[in-house]
């Protein structure tokens, strides 16, 4: 059976925990952000994790990670 492949722009966009779960930067952080609260600039920094909904497709665009 051949290899799966691994999804580039997923590998480039996500990170793997110890602990099985995708992490990943907010967007939104590159220009146009003086529009925007301070609050709202400030926690779009914080890195969030992928919701356990989205976590199949995660498997099948990453599959050597899990």
């Amino acid at each position: 059976m051949p290899k799966m492949k691994t999804h580039s722009s997923t590998k480039k966009r996500f990170r793997v925990t110890a602990g099985k779960k995708v992490k990943y930067r907010k967007p939104g952080q590159r220009h146009l952000m003086t529009g925007d609260s301070g609050n709202q600039n400030r926690y779009s920094r914080k890195p969030s994790l992928v919701a356990k909904s989205d976590m199949k497709i995660m498997k099948k665009n990453m599959p050597y990670s899990f």
